[in-house]
């Protein structure tokens, strides 16, 4: 089978979900996953039920806990190159059908790692393999590059009544 690339950006909700539902249907079909969270760190819901799918996806999270506005420090850097790193290692390695960056076009717009070393991601991606890519601020470059792009658009979102993040929907 022929991998693609995938790319879920913009500022509506449901990115992560979109990515995390394409891995269970590829689990559901006995492919194997990897994903690599750029951003997150801790015991997301999400991450409670990808380990009942542990033998198939595979989950690691190169965020630091700390970083989501600001300047990230060096240590908020290293972690998220080095998880670029072990992407990459992993998508490469022949072990895996489908990679999912997530947050990844976050990450490169906030500074942790250039928008080329997600260009670097694509062109190195082996035809076997569909890599798909997300969050907000997706740069042009990424998007010319891809084969699908969904922009998530927000209408109308609960949080502008300040409802705050709830477990299990948002979290």
């Amino acid at each position: 089978m022929k991998g693609y690339v995938q790319v879920y950006t913009g500022d509506g909700k449901g990115k992560t979900t979109a990515a995390i539902g394409l891995a269970i249907r590829a689990a559901g079909a006995g492919l194997r996953v990897y994903i690599a969270q750029f951003l997150k760190h801790g015991d997301y819901s999400e991450i409670r039920a990808l380990a009942r799918f542990s033998d198939q996806i595979t989950v690691e999270q190169f965020g630091l806990g700390g970083f989501i506005v600001g300047d990230p420090t060096p240590e908020d850097i290293q972690s998220a190159v080095k998880g670029l790193n072990r992407a990459r290692e992993v998508m490469t390695g022949g072990n895996v059908d489908v990679v999912i960056l997530e947050e990844a076009n976050r990450a490169a717009s906030r500074g942790l790692f250039p928008v080329q070393a997600i260009l670097d991601m694509i062109h190195l991606k082996p035809d076997s393999v569909e890599l798909i890519i997300t969050g907000r601020g997706a740069d042009f470059a990424v998007i010319d590059e891809a084969d699908l792009v969904t922009e998530m658009t927000c209408i109308k979102h609960y949080y502008q009544k300040g409802v705050p993040a709830r477990t299990g929907i948002e979290k």
